[in-house]
């Protein structure tokens, strides 16, 4: 009969969150905001609001991926 061991606890030095959310996270905020932003520069007749969309939309995934990654390690 096989002997059963206890489950491993993950070493301190393993990765505490998966990559691709946070990748996930930035290019969905980038393109949330960019969109946002191409289609108020339609309806207003303007050129630079694509630009602060995208800009904000990176913040926001940036800020989205902390939040998730610390709250990973704790």
């Amino acid at each position: 009969m096989a002997r059963q061991l206890p489950p491993q606890t993950p070493s301190d030095d393993a990765p505490k969150g998966d990559p691709w959310h946070a990748f996930g996270y930035v290019v969905s905020g980038v393109a949330l905001y960019g969109l946002a932003g191409w289609a108020l520069d339609r309806w207003l007749g303007t050129t630079f609001l694509v630009a602060i969309g995208i800009l904000v939309g990176a913040g926001f995934g940036i800020y989205m991926t902390y939040a998730r990654f610390n709250k990973a390690s704790q």
